[in-house]
């Protein structure tokens, strides 16, 4: 009986000092309920506040890189990063390179690509970042990493007819050249990338003359002693068939005095203005009535202090001829001149007697010659022959309406200022554009002096 009563006892303890347990743990899992019931209960909870940890609020705008893709590779070196935005009161955009060096470049008119000021290397790989920020002051990101393509083998060069600094008339034509032939499909992309700047500003678009040439005219005539730059950012550029821009090309021209040429066949005269001022009337001699010179309006494409006009080899020795002559100053690829003629200066103001060019004597000859530029513009009226568009740079031959046409993009009208609008200003006198021929005439042709 001794030991079961002593074994009675050990198990009544063990009893009571489990009940202890379960009691405590009870106590603690009501204060555990009773403080989580605090934090998250009723009515009462603060705005933006979970578990106790301070969640900030996403941001209102957002941003997305559409092109390039991210890991993309083969990617042209011409791309531009395009994006799309949301709710963005500003957005940035960058572009570093492997080794995190920044690359220069800006947005688009539209605000939404970038495009870097140059072509980028040719292998390289690079990260963009858009950089999106709404009215909330909270930023949105968004990334690409890509890798350029390898250099290609087929490249198209890009060259300017004009070089940096010179100086021009107020109707040259700003002429880029491509050594292949731009296909149709891609020359809205190779606009894109034209830009050109004036100062003081001038409204003006891209023409393309041909496959392999485009070329730009202002409205009006440039301004006298305007400062143009003008470039092509081509390089690394898809140009179709497998073939890429070779190159950027960058060229700063200036613009000359205003000096214009008007040729009248009633009077036989030429009238030389000069910042709108009349500076010389020169009696000329026109293409007679079997070689007429061409009316409409021109520009001067090649100055030539001495040359040799030689026609035998076209019209053979009974029509041919053979001279020398000064102060040449051609007009058209046909073989239209302005140039002195001393064996017609009998007849300049009274007859015309010419094969097609302006005839002048040798005085005003050196005068025309010192005093004109390349670009500088030439109107013929009231001859027995148009000139044909492409027959020189007759880009001032046609109407604004008829050149915009030219465009493979939309023209899009500068808003007019309403302080500077000038509503006597009118195009200068343009052939008619239902006998205007728009074929390009053959450059390779004898001048008819």
């Amino acid at each position: 009986m001794g030991d079961q009563d002593h074994d009675c006892e050990d198990t009544m303890r063990v009893r009571d000092t489990n009940r202890r347990r379960s009691v405590l743990a009870a106590g603690v899992l009501a204060v555990a309920l009773a403080l989580t019931s605090g934090c998250t209960g009723g009515g009462d909870e603060p705005s933006g506040w979970h578990g106790g940890v301070d969640q900030p609020a996403a941001p209102k705008a957002s941003a997305a890189i559409t092109e390039p893709a991210a890991d993309a590779t083969d990617v042209p070196a011409s791309t531009s990063i395009t994006f799309t935005t949301k709710d963005a009161e500003d957005t940035v955009v960058e572009l570093k390179d492997a080794a995190g060096e920044s690359v220069e470049g800006a947005l688009a008119a539209d605000g939404a690509s970038w495009l870097p000021t140059g072509a980028l290397e040719y292998g390289e790989t690079y990260t963009a970042t858009v950089t999106a920020t709404g009215d909330d002051g909270r930023p949105a990101t968004a990334t690409s990493t890509f890798t350029t393509m390898a250099k290609p083998a087929n490249q198209v060069r890009v060259m300017s007819f004009l070089g940096d600094d010179q100086t021009v008339g107020v109707g040259m034509p700003l002429i880029v050249r491509f050594s292949r032939a731009i296909p149709e499909s891609h020359r809205d992309d190779v606009q894109r990338r034209m830009s050109v700047t004036a100062t003081p500003a001038q409204e003006g678009i891209w023409h393309w003359a041909s496959p392999t040439e485009i070329r730009y005219r202002p409205k009006e005539f440039w301004q006298a002693g305007s400062a143009v730059s003008y470039r092509v950012q081509a390089g690394g550029l898809p140009l179709g068939d497998g073939w890429y821009g070779r190159a950027d090309l960058t060229v700063d021209i200036k613009i000359g005095p205003a000096v214009v040429m008007t040729v009248d066949n009633r009077t036989k005269r030429m009238t030389v203005t000069k910042d709108g001022s009349v500076v010389r009337t020169i009696p000329v001699s026109l293409g007679k009535k079997s070689t007429p010179s061409s009316s409409g309006t021109m520009v001067v494409i090649e100055k030539l202090r001495k040359t040799v006009f030689d026609t035998y080899e076209e019209l053979g020795p009974e029509e041919g001829y053979r001279t020398k002559i000064d102060y040449a100053q051609r007009l058209t690829w046909g073989g239209e001149f302005i140039h002195a003629a001393p064996w017609s200066e009998g007849q300049q103001g009274t007859r015309n007697v010419s094969h097609g060019c302006v005839n002048v004597s040798m005085a005003n000859g050196a005068w025309l010659f010192k005093n004109t530029h390349i670009g500088d513009p030439v109107t013929v009226k009231g001859t027995e022959r148009k000139l044909q568009n492409g027959n020189g740079w007759t880009d001032w031959n046609m109407s604004w309406e008829q050149y915009v046409k030219g465009s493979a993009l939309p023209y899009e009208p500068a808003a007019a200022d309403p302080e500077t609008a000038d509503p006597e200003t009118a195009d200068p006198e343009t052939a008619d554009p239902e006998t205007a021929d728009p074929e390009t005439a053959d450059p390779e042709v004898t001048p008819n002096p």
